[in-house]
């Protein structure tokens, strides 16, 4: 997608890999709590009232008997607070009554804050970032911010010096009895656009055919549906599924509800080409094919999870057109997987029958009737396990009452997960705000100041705050490929550096007006240990242009560890509206600082420069689909100093350990096709860092890679317009 927006510089390195689990991540974890978020916004309310002098004050600690917390809110620019030296430190201010805040002013002495952070609270117990920084440069700092306060708190979290932290002043600006949102009543119903049925349901067959024929061909329209089918049998069915739909089942296993006839997609909407059938999903259904095999022709971000064909499945169009898959998890087919004319393709912890071929990248980890490893020739990569998976989070009935489910992990997976009795845990809607079309993000944010989890159904959501989520083992969990538009140049979706968070099943569409991220898990520098609970973003995806001209620096930055992302596309558009190389410029894809981040299903394209950049140690990643950037004006807008292009996957010199598994870049420069790119893929060469079947394609002729990695692997050049591609068995 074509963004405008400014480079963005990578933070600094990560502190050691020592340090990352010690006490003093422990520390700073445990003081973010949950909750709501406020963000600094461009100008402060008019007239705005100082609302802290004088009131009551408590802070962390003290450096003696002769810097009280008082002393930052006497109003005396000669008396201050100061803390002992020791990271993190806080100092907080009780306003008496909740007030609408709009700026905060810190006047620091020499011992200043390098990171730290401004928190509101209505209650003194909750607290939501109301702004954050890494680059505090000491001083008078005038923040404008924007909530809902009675106590307002500044959290330092690294001095800039060898001292505590030392205020002159801490003034809060805004107006008394200022109100936000009101408590949030959690649960209620599912919404206009959720069609849920039974087998006595009359007319299921009108209105599924009723949403496909508004969705067929409605790529960039706002229209947005659930299906869900409660436990039981359905007779002579057939759901064609186009844009922007979900079908699920609603029991607790797919065998729960079984349909006898088809799950369609298909390609007739676009002439039998599929490598545009997007945005779409299957799960948690038994499918009995009228023909002996259902046809599912996707491209990206439509996903297949824990389904159970009974007989075969084919991923082609009719008429074996282009297509440019895909992704099956946690998923059952009896008979044989049709790949036909799929480009590429992933299947994770699941059981099939067979494979019929491949094209270029077929890859499966944890299936059970895989076939074996072939890469180039026949174009398979199969791992026998999944190092860690944790399937997506489900809504499903119990009785009469809907629940969400949330599958326990699982460490080197290998088939699906619901043979026997699934392991997880249940969650009730009353543990969830249903956020319908029309909600704000000021109410989703007091929902999750709430502690409530976010359950959202299908529509478009139109943000001008962040949607902080604080909270550990909070569920974010999307229908109908449920849409956020951040507004303003918000970054639509925080997410602090807290175990067990679940974000699933929604897009995040960029707003017209740049947004330095999209979605952001942790904060920089985040080092807190994840691994036994790890946050995981499953079904989230990203665009930029298409719809209208989005703009987004960063779309995905990564900087907790131990993140899992399982599935995703990240995509910069093509086509659509509101594209162009400078219309929807957006220069990175996604960046992942933390470590031992695992991607299985990784699927980013377009971006202006780097489409992934990996900072993280230990990260690996299964499967990688890319395309560069078609709208290349010409070798000068993609030259990177001396190298041609923009590596489509690049992973840090200062990386020590990294690995890859079936990875592959393609480019298609139909504006300018003269256009080379040294390589799809950077790596620093050392021990540690593997690559395992690698390929790059020129499609048509239209550009071309001088070498696959680094300075390895043939030129497409020789291929010319053949598209064929040239490839790396293993690196080094």
């Amino acid at each position: 997608m074509r963004t405008v927006g400014i480079s963005v510089v990578p933070p600094p390195r990560r502190r050691a890999v020592a340090v990352r689990r010690g006490v003093a991540g422990a520390v700073v974890s445990a003081l973010v709590s949950t909750l709501l978020l406020f963000v600094p916004t461009g100008s402060a309310h008019a007239a705005p009232v100082l609302l802290s002098q004088g009131k009551p004050v408590t802070a962390s600690s003290q450096e003696h008997y002769g810097t009280p917390a008082a002393s930052a809110v006497d109003g005396d620019p000669g008396t201050r607070w100061s803390s002992l030296a020791a990271d993190p430190q806080w100092i907080q201010v009780d306003l008496g009554t909740p007030a609408a805040v709009s700026q905060v002013v810190l006047r620091w002495e020499a011992a200043y804050a390098k990171a730290y952070r401004v928190e509101f609270s209505t209650d003194g117990t909750n607290w939501s970032t109301a702004h954050s920084t890494t680059t505090g440069q000491g001083g008078t700092e005038t923040l404008n911010v924007s909530g809902t306060a009675r106590h307002v708190r500044v959290t330092g979290t690294v001095r800039a010096t060898g001292y505590g932290y030392s205020l002159w002043e801490f003034q809060v600006y805004g107006t008394a009895g200022g109100t936000g949102p009101g408590p949030v009543t959690p649960g209620g119903d599912l919404g206009p656009n959720v069609h849920v049925f039974d087998p006595s349901t009359p007319g299921i067959q009108a209105k599924l055919d009723q949403v496909f024929k508004e969705q067929e061909s409605a790529q960039f329209g706002s229209g947005r549906h659930q299906f869900l089918f409660k436990p039981g049998t359905y007779n002579n069915l057939n759901a064609q599924i186009g844009f922007y739909t979900s079908i699920s089942g609603l029991g607790l296993k797919p065998d729960d509800t079984t349909i006898n006839g088809d799950v369609t997609v298909d390609a007739g909407w676009f002439n039998g080409n599929a490598t545009q059938n997007f945005w779409r999903s299957a799960e948690n259904l038994a499918v009995n094919p009228v023909s002996g095999t259902n046809r599912w022709a996707v491209s990206q971000a439509a996903s297949f999870r824990r389904m159970h064909v009974k007989g075969g499945l084919n991923l082609a169009p009719n008429g074996y057109g282009w297509a440019s898959g895909g992704y099956i998890a946690d998923s059952k087919v009896d008979g044989q997987v049709g790949n036909y004319s799929q480009q590429q393709w992933y299947t994770r912890d699941s059981a099939i029958g067979g494979w019929s071929n491949g094209v270029w990248n077929q890859t499966f980890s944890g299936v059970e009737g895989a076939p074996a490893t072939g890469f180039p020739d026949p174009p398979y990569t199969t791992l026998q396990n999944t190092p860690i998976s944790r399937e997506k989070p489900f809504l499903y009935l119990d009785g009469n009452t809907y629940k969400v489910f949330v599958p326990a992990k699982r460490d080197n997976a290998r088939g699906v997960s619901w043979n026997g009795t699934p392991q997880g845990q249940s969650l009730g809607l009353d543990q969830f705000y249903v956020v319908k079309p029309g909600a704000t993000a000021a109410t989703i944010n007091q929902a999750l100041s709430q502690g409530l989890n976010l359950l959202f159904t299908p529509g478009v959501y139109r943000v001008d705050q962040t949607i902080n989520v604080n909270r550990a083992n909070t569920v974010v969990l999307g229908l109908g490929l449920a849409t956020i538009i951040p507004e303003g140049g918000v970054t639509a979706m925080k997410v602090a550096d807290v175990d067990g968070v679940r974000l699933a099943g929604f897009l995040i569409d960029a707003g017209t007006v740049n947004s330095p991220t999209l979605l952001e898990l942790g904060a920089q520098n985040s080092s807190a240990d994840h691994a036994a609970n790890p946050t995981t973003v499953q079904d989230v995806y990203v665009r930029i242009g298409g719809a209208h001209a989005g703009k987004a620096t960063t779309s995905i930055a990564v900087h907790s560890d131990d993140v899992i992302i399982d599935h995703t596309w990240v995509w910069r558009a093509d086509h659509g509206d509101g594209v162009g190389w400078e219309t929807n410029r957006a220069d990175y894809g996604v960046r992942v600082y933390g470590d031992d981040v695992l991607a299985t299903g990784l699927f980013v394209e377009h971006f202006n420069k780097y489409d992934v950049e990996w900072y993280g140690e230990r990260g690996r990643t299964i499967f990688y689909q890319n395309e560069k950037a078609y709208d290349a004006p010409n070798q000068a807008a993609i030259q990177n100093g001396a190298t041609k292009g923009y590596a489509a996957y690049r992973v840090d010199d200062s990386v020590n350990v990294h690995e890859g598994w079936a990875m592959g870049s393609y480019c298609n420069y139909n504006v300018d096709p003269t256009i080379r790119q040294d390589h799809g893929f950077k790596a620093p060469v050392k021990p540690g860092v593997k690559f395992h079947s690698l390929l790059v394609v020129s499609l048509g002729g239209m550009g071309h890679y001088n070498h696959v990695i680094n300075n390895t692997g043939a030129s497409t050049v020789p291929a010319g317009t053949s598209t064929v591609p040239s490839t790396v068995v293993s690196f080094p």
